[in-house]
């Protein structure tokens, strides 16, 4: 494990280019505050370096939510993403802080469906993103990188992307729900019964709890 000096990047260069991103962001971004000890920590622990955007998160932030907290990405953990980026992997993605793991959980959105950096146990594409989907439990390949993924968050028409996935006043019960919860469908949203999102039940649930039923259901399926 590399000593947290060796992780700190003096020019804060990731940082500093995150920075003029969330400047010209289209979508709404809010940066949640770190807490200076947990993001040493969680950059100890995640074993990356703050010139890199990542880093940079993890270390000068406590996570960042996007268009009023559809999409969380994982930081340092606050008070409204009560979760590190380290501490959310830890048991899913690898077991002990330092190995490298095959995919790491980056991000996740209000629906249950979980982003994911390819370490190299989805793909030969390492490097890239997938996204676990809800409404048919795949894991997608999105043929971006984490910085390009950050670009899409930011300026991406994200009503277009997610089209078929908001259900009608959507932004008054995400604005609502906490970084730790998703909203849990029923009938699932892989079924032909779920596929309509204004039809089916919804309710909120801990988001470790929607990760471990996709993952079981998915094994279930026999994907």
């Amino acid at each position: 494990m590399r000593p947290i000096n060796e992780l700190i990047d003096q020019n804060d260069s990731g940082w500093k280019s995150l920075q003029e991103w969330v400047k010209t962001a289209k979508n709404k971004v809010e940066i949640l505050p770190a807490d200076p000890q947990k993001a040493k920590d969680a950059l100890y622990q995640t074993q990356i370096t703050t010139a890199s955007p990542m880093g940079a998160i993890v270390y000068k932030t406590g996570g960042i939510l996007i268009d009023n907290g559809w999409i969380r990405i994982l930081g340092s953990g606050s008070a409204k993403l009560n979760r590190s980026l380290p501490d959310w992997n830890k048991g899913k993605t690898f077991k002990e802080f330092g190995e490298a793991p095959s995919f790491l959980l980056i991000a996740d959105d209000a629906l249950g469906g979980f982003y994911l950096l390819n370490g190299g146990g989805l793909g030969t594409d390492v490097g890239k993103m997938y996204y676990f989907a809800p409404d048919n439990l795949e894991y997608e390949p999105l043929d971006i990188t984490y910085s390009q993924f950050l670009e899409f968050c930011f300026n991406n028409d994200l009503d277009k992307y997610y089209l078929g996935s908001r259900w009608e006043n959507w932004t008054k019960e995400v604005a609502s729900l906490q970084g730790d919860q998703v909203f849990n469908f029923y009938p699932f949203l892989w079924t032909e019964e779920g596929n309509d999102i204004n039809k089916v039940q919804r309710k909120i649930i801990p988001v470790e709890e929607q990760y471990n039923l996709n993952v079981d259901l998915r094994k279930q399926l026999g994907h």
